[in-house]
């Protein structure tokens, strides 16, 4: 499975493969990144094209616009060859005005999203998701955004849905079904996944912004036992939400708020490197995750094929190695962090 130019890697026992870089499909849902279906379908065409065999989208991404999107392109290729996955703990509820409120555009779908992560709750996102993408089958289902980070007050609430409401059965139920393959959380916190592995055998994690060229925490906590379990690693949102394209300018976002000055001169120091080496900060930071063996996979997000085409082509680059030396030099990296071997892409 996977594009001859992009290798995959098995996710646990579960039989599916992963291609390494995979398709990241948030932006598909915004109408200011991707505005039109045409425009959404030539970049998943190149996407395709260039090998990326892994898919994934959410509810949430667009109010089912993402999943449309992707599921009107993926219909007509063959089913076993490729990868899908999306999530579940949002229930979409017709709101015309909130969603005008929101996105300010009358094509926007129009729904506004309400979580639940209960026993019911996840059963019926499921069912809807695969009404949205016409498609027959979803091989990955995640949780979506439990933890502090996404839920805030609703922390404590929302995590007795997936733990005593019956939202991790469910998810155990469509894996012993064969309706899914492969269950895990798309989460933004490594804890909520180390707390999550205490109550049921998931395969597969989708942790976003937390291994990144500027946080690699999850080396000293997670990973181990990621490795010791065999449960595989999906690396999102590798540019922090923004800082690691954009690099160390005064509007800068990290974790989808503004950055601070102090997470602007880290950056600022990184990009020195970066620019001393022949490299480019983009390029190290979509290279980097690559290199840790608990990463199975990692998913950009893509806005547009000229994008694409310009970070596919980053992926063919080879860094020289005494970049991550220098990081760690530098103190820029953690020192057990493993650099990725380059170029990505033969």
């Amino acid at each position: 499975m996977g594009g001859a130019l992009i290798e995959t890697r098995p996710v646990g026992t579960t039989g599916i493969e992963l291609s390494r870089i995979g398709f990241g499909g948030a932006p598909l849902g915004d109408l200011r990144r991707a505005p039109s279906d045409a425009a959404s379908r030539e970049l998943l065409q190149a996407a395709w094209d260039a090998g990326i065999r892994y898919f994934d989208t959410a509810p949430f991404y667009g109010s089912g616009l993402s999943e449309r999107r992707i599921g009107d392109f993926l219909r007509d290729r063959p089913r076993d060859a490729y990868v899908l996955s999306t999530k579940v703990g949002r229930l979409l509820v017709p709101d015309r005005a909130w969603a005008m409120q929101r996105h300010g555009d009358a094509r926007a779908l129009p729904f506004r999203p309400v979580f639940d992560f209960t026993h019911a709750g996840v059963m019926k996102s499921y069912e809807h998701s695969l009404q949205r993408l016409g498609l027959e089958r979803i091989d990955i289902l995640f949780l979506h955004d439990l933890g502090r980070f996404s839920q805030k007050d609703r922390h404590e609430e929302t995590m007795r849905q997936a733990l005593e409401g019956g939202g991790i059965r469910a998810l155990e139920e469509l894996r012993a079904s064969g309706a899914v393959r492969a269950i895990g959380a798309g989460v933004n916190e490594w804890q909520v996944i180390d707390e999550l592995m205490n109550h049921a055998r998931f395969d597969v994690f989708l942790l976003a912004n937390r291994y990144t060229l500027l946080d690699q925490a999850v080396i000293d906590t997670l990973f181990a036992r990621i490795l010791r379990e065999g449960v595989a690693i999906v690396a999102g949102a590798p540019l922090n939400s923004g800082i690691l394209a954009t690099g160390p300018i005064p509007a800068a976002t990290y974790d989808y708020a503004p950055a601070s000055p102090e997470m602007i001169e880290k950056t600022r120091r990184i990009k020195t490197l970066t620019d001393r080496h022949g490299t480019t900060l983009i390029r190290a930071a979509l290279s980097f995750p690559l290199g840790h063996p608990a990463v199975t996979a990692i998913i950009p997000g893509f806005s547009n094929p000229a994008e694409f085409a310009d970070n596919l082509a980053g992926y063919r680059k080879a860094i020289p190695a005494t970049l991550w030396t220098e990081l760690k030099a530098e103190g820029l990296l953690h020192p057990e962090a493993p650099p990725p071997v380059t170029p990505v892409l033969d």
